[in-house]
């Protein structure tokens, strides 16, 4: 499977923190993704590290997450808008859908079929055998531009240096061995160890998952991305503006109020600037491209990135 020779010249991405950073102890298993695109198809691969494999759940569309499970979510325009949340569990058992906003704001998640995709799983080890101790299982998915064209406006297949907001989860259950099967621990939340944290116990939150940039360079030659660190500062100061609004009935006017007095990165030229106002805000920051002069990044309640350049 993913000795295939294609495979082979991939590298592998980070391992998985957990949901909330650093805010908790690192997964106790490891869990990593690599990915690959051509016209056809987005591709994926991911490694789980389990010493007991286990699964229950046989029909599609079922709610997957009742057993361990990798998931992936997929927001291309960046806005938090019809965006893919797709889970499979070691059965090889998907659940695939599309949701039209967050659930924060009120809309639940919709079965949505992808025509097209194709998905594999092996098990290093015997699937719902408890007498021994397995290695984990890898998978691989292949989901198809076509499918993904339908909801939402960026060329499918990607442009050389388009960026789409991705993430990976998984999901860990803790059990007991009770009759020779796997019971879930009792009233202990199951964990969550995502490739990029959250901060926070919530998936959806598409603007504080990861970019995945396309390119035909190999994986790390592409350049870096210089705005990422302010971007990931605006999305802080983004969430804090929402929490202090749903508090106060209105927007902060400054950082102080946020208590984000301070906040920056080394990649940003001077201080984060803020207007605020009771139902409208305005964060901005303040990047140097070498070469390029300089970019204005601002980020608003509809958690969408504005870039001028000047």
């Amino acid at each position: 499977m993913l000795d295939d020779a294609e495979w082979g010249k991939i590298p592998w991405g980070d391992y998985h923190e957990d949901i909330e950073g650093d805010k908790k102890p690192a997964p106790t298993y490891k869990v990593r993704e690599k990915m690959q695109w051509d016209d056809e198809n987005l591709y994926i691969a991911a490694e789980l590290e389990e010493p007991h494999v286990w699964g229950t759940l046989t029909k599609r569309h079922s709610v997957i997450f009742y057993d361990n499970d990798f998931e992936m979510f997929i927001d291309p325009d960046s806005d938090r808008r019809f965006y893919v949340e797709y889970e499979m569990n070691a059965l090889n058992t998907i659940w695939t859908m599309l949701l039209e906003r967050t659930y924060n704001e009120g809309v639940d998640a919709r079965v949505h079929e992808y025509p097209g995709i194709r998905t594999g799983v092996h098990v290093n080890g015997t699937l719902n055998d408890p007498r021994d101790k397995d290695k984990g299982w890898t998978l691989e998915i292949a989901f198809p531009w076509k499918a993904l064209s339908a909801t939402t406006q960026k060329p499918c297949p990607p442009r050389e240096g388009d960026q789409w907001r991705i993430n990976f989860s998984r999901v860990e259950w803790d059990t007991d061995l009770v009759d020779g099967m796997y019971v879930k621990v009792p009233r202990r939340p199951e964990h969550n160890w995502i490739w990029s944290p959250q901060g926070f116990v919530n998936m959806h939150l598409p603007e504080y998952w990861g970019y995945v940039q396309f390119s035909a360079q190999k994986a790390g030659e592409a350049g870096e991305d210089v705005t990422a660190g302010a971007r990931q500062v605006l999305r802080h100061v983004h969430f804090a503006q929402m929490e202090f609004h749903r508090k106060h009935k209105r927007f902060a006017m400054d950082l102080k109020e946020l208590d984000l007095a301070g906040i920056g990165h080394e990649t940003i030229s001077g201080p984060i600037r803020i207007e605020g106002h009771v139902d409208d805000f305005k964060a901005a920051a303040e990047v140097k491209v070498r070469g390029a002069g300089k970019q204005t990044i601002s980020i608003g309640p509809d958690a969408r990135f504005v870039i001028q350049k000047d």
